[in-house]
């Protein structure tokens, strides 16, 4: 997840008056995140690539605009969010695509409110890296609306307010989202862990 700089506001402030070191600081600290969640979106790393330097230089461009009522990465993240779609829209020759797209999380479906716990531990049977591949796996087979909440929120670890507020979405549909995220990755690990139990671990 994102670490915030202790100093990030007086960076802003800096980069807003023109200073661009201060600006190539913040970037530093937050560009892999971005690529990632381009990467997330596009699933196409040359896009990620592209996503990646078309946002800096946007966030660039409208720097002055930050008027720091968000985290600077929640900002960027908008930022970022626009520009993958916009390479998907690009791609599919799609102009209606958006994160708004087939919501089954919002149509007031009963859902539990709690995730149970796995059970065993997977750290008993799979490395680290298998893990990560495992997890990856899993979360790419989400819909965009739904991977993208759980990539900031999960992964990035932005509050619900910040994932909502970098989605441009209410709370309540956040949180609505990012329960279905889960339940569906639940839904497509739990036969890898299930293999784990069966095997006395």
């Amino acid at each position: 997840m994102p670490v915030h700089l202790e100093d990030e506001a007086t960076l802003v402030a800096q980069a807003q008056s023109g200073d661009d070191d201060a600006f190539v600081a913040l970037m530093r600290q937050y560009e892999r995140h971005i690529y990632r969640l381009g990467l997330n979106i596009t699933r196409n790393p040359e896009d990620a690539k592209d996503v990646l330097q078309e946002s800096l230089l946007k966030a660039y461009a409208n720097l002055g605009r930050f008027e720091g009522n968000s985290r600077f990465y929640t900002w960027l993240a908008r930022i970022a969010i626009n520009e993958a779609l916009m390479k998907v829209r690009k791609r599919r020759g799609d102009k209606e695509i958006s994160l708004d797209q087939n919501l089954e999380a919002d149509d007031g479906s009963l859902m539990p409110r709690e995730i149970e716990d796995w059970g065993a531990s997977p750290e008993q049977s799979y490395s680290k890296a298998e893990l990560q591949e495992i997890l990856a796996s899993a979360i790419d087979t989400l819909k965009l609306p739904y991977r993208v909440v759980f990539q900031l929120r999960d992964v990035d670890g932005l509050s619900i307010q910040e994932t909502a507020q970098a989605l441009d979405l209410s709370v309540a549909a956040t949180k609505s989202r990012l329960l279905r995220a889960r339940l569906q990755l639940r839904e497509t690990l739990t036969p890898y862990f299930q293999k784990v139990t069966s095997h006395g671990l």
